[in-house]
């Protein structure tokens, strides 16, 4: 009986749990399958791109700054482009870096925040990086894991080099 009973809670805990999160969140669920998509076309885009040195203007004018854009700002800073080649030289390709909108600008918070994370065999992943994208200017700043909070690039040293 009691076997039972727990049995149902660890089958139907996850799934109102879901439901509840569903119900709560549905304006970004129906934008999840579009972040989906522009992931995978990052990630596809950094295997292209792996052997090649990239040259950014990191505080360049984004005349119309969208998610999209601000995506690829982050993708294409060079910090960005030399971990990823090092997690999936050093995994033998089976971790692959992607990157991924997690919010867009408000009143209170005018920026982008884009996640950059290693994507595993088993669907899970970890965070790498944290970056804000200021709208509507295109400034990226990174997240100081240390003092957390957000600090310009130029003083900004993920490597400890």
């Amino acid at each position: 009986m009691l076997k039972s009973n727990l049995t149902k809670q660890i089958t139907y805990v996850p799934l109102i749990a879901i439901f509840v999160m569903g119900l709560l969140g549905q304006s970004r669920i129906d934008r999840s399958h579009e972040k989906q998509i522009q992931m995978g076309i990052n990630s596809s885009l950094a295997v292209a791109g792996l052997g090649k040195h990239i040259a950014v203007k990191v505080a360049q004018t984004t005349s119309g700054l969208d998610e999209k854009v601000a995506q690829n700002l982050v993708w294409k800073l060079p910090q960005v482009q030399r971990k990823a080649r090092e997690i999936q030289k050093l995994s033998k390709g089976s971790i692959w870096v992607a990157s991924v909108v997690d919010s867009s600008p408000t009143a209170d918070a005018p920026y982008y925040a884009v996640r950059v994370f290693e994507n595993h065999p088993n669907k899970t992943t970890d965070t790498i990086y944290w970056f804000r994208v200021l709208s509507p200017s295109g400034v990226i700043e990174a997240l100081d894991l240390v003092k957390n909070e957000y600090i310009p690039l130029a003083k900004w040293n993920p490597d400890g080099r």
